[in-house]
């Protein structure tokens, strides 16, 4: 028998009792979980669900609205996204239809309202999101590596600036200043206005696990201008490396070759870019070695806006045969057409080019996925023969995509 949870959004005096409920579901210490404890601080009441039986709240999701870079034509763009986290339902209350509720009410809110054209979040169980029309859109290195091997080249051009470790409250203004650089140019990146540094930025005794607090390493060039950062914990024998950004290759060789040189430390781990160019940097590239799973998965809550909003790496005219039961005011055929700074994409009655479902178009949206792989499994349909090779030239991007929140609150 299917019972009906009502799904309502929550009151500012609600975050605490919903908050509670996440940790519960995720087998975590509310007494410990600092981040959560501070979610005041970054969670918007009325875009955060929870579904209730009863008085009690058995179930939740949130959306952040932040601003994402994603392809463009001569240079990457940004685009409003809906930042989707902390989903949860109590294990009292699973397969119920809850999740299902949840995710099918926030992509029509967002289609409905006129908000952010697409949704994307980080995967606590890769096989869940997928039923609900998002694509694996990029993915992350988990990188580890031996210290005492992970040298750089001769010849490394690391510049003559200098590192400095700051204090927190001295060294923010210069690591938000760096970081909003350096996410225009890094496609899956995220704007962070004041309450999602607060977030980034806060410690708790989760995220320390018996190490150091947060380290703050600034690059700063001889003329005085501050071109990268790099965060990090540090517990003998490890380095765990949280974030690193730069606006410059010289900034960005100088903080690693920083992070490596470190003493009493001989491990070194980092969860990077597929295409992270450290591996590039090293003597030995197998110092270090690199274990890829899933990072962001992307939905498209609204086709025509969302691929109207992102750029091409080549012009592109095709017509695209969009399957998605999930939301179905998505489905129909629509025609693509790129050229210079100029996309458009409309409903169409042409014949199609390709046939696809909404999940695939969301795996090949930051320009990571190809559409060429997704055909090659069998997911992608070619109907007018040149149009996929076409295609997937066109949705690439310059570099992989990657989204640097790691595991912190908040998860997107």
């Amino acid at each position: 028998m299917t019972t009906t949870y009502p799904l309502r959004t929550i009151g500012a005096d609600e975050i605490d009792a919903w908050a509670r409920m996440v940790t519960t579901t995720y087998g975590q210490d509310w007494r410990r979980e600092g981040g959560l404890r501070n979610a005041a601080r970054s969670l918007d009441p009325a875009r955060t669900l929870a579904a209730c039986d009863g008085p009690d709240i058995v179930g939740g999701a949130s959306i952040y609205g932040r601003v994402m870079t994603v392809p463009g034509w001569t240079a990457p763009v940004s685009v409003p996204v809906a930042g989707i986290t902390l989903v949860a339902v109590l294990p009292t209350h699973r397969r119920r239809g809850i999740l299902t509720a949840m995710m099918r009410r926030q992509l029509t809110d967002l289609y409905e309202s006129g908000g952010e054209p697409f949704a994307a979040l980080n995967a606590a169980q890769a096989t869940i999101y997928g039923r609900f029309g998002y694509g694996l859109a990029s993915q992350v290195a988990l990188i580890r590596g031996d210290k005492r091997f992970m040298g750089l080249r001769p010849g490394t051009d690391v510049g003559d600036g200098t590192i400095r470790l700051l204090g927190r409250h001295e060294a923010r203004p210069l690591l938000e200043k760096v970081y909003d650089t350096a996410r225009r140019s890094g496609v899956g990146w995220v704007d962070r206005t004041d309450r999602f540094w607060e977030a980034r930025l806060a410690e708790d005794e989760r995220a320390r696990d018996g190490g150091t607090a947060l380290r703050f390493a600034v690059h700063t060039e001889r003329g005085g201008e501050v071109t990268g950062y790099a965060l990090y914990r540090s517990k003998p024998p490890l380095v765990r490396v949280i974030e690193v950004a730069a606006t410059t290759r010289q900034a960005y060789a100088a903080l690693w070759r920083f992070l490596i040189d470190l003493d009493a430390h001989s491990e070194l781990a980092y969860d990077g870019a597929v295409d992270e160019p450290l591996i590039h940097l090293m003597s030995d590239p197998r110092a270090a070695h690199a274990t890829v799973m899933d990072n962001l998965w992307v939905r498209l809550a609204d086709v025509p806006r969302a691929l109207a909003a992102r750029g091409y790496a080549a012009p592109l005219d095709v017509v695209l045969e969009v399957q998605d039961a999930f939301c179905p005011w998505n489905a129909g055929r629509y025609r693509l057409t790129a050229g210079g700074e100029s996309v458009s994409c409309e409903r169409t009655r042409a014949h199609p080019d390709l046939r696809l479902t909404a999940a695939e178009l969301g795996a090949a949206y930051l320009g990571g996925t190809t559409l060429s792989s997704l055909a090659a499994a069998g997911r992608v349909e070619e109907l007018r023969p040149g149009a996929l090779a076409a295609a997937s030239l066109a949705f690439r991007g310059e570099r992989a995509p990657f989204h640097p929140s790691g595991w912190a609150f908040p998860a997107f």
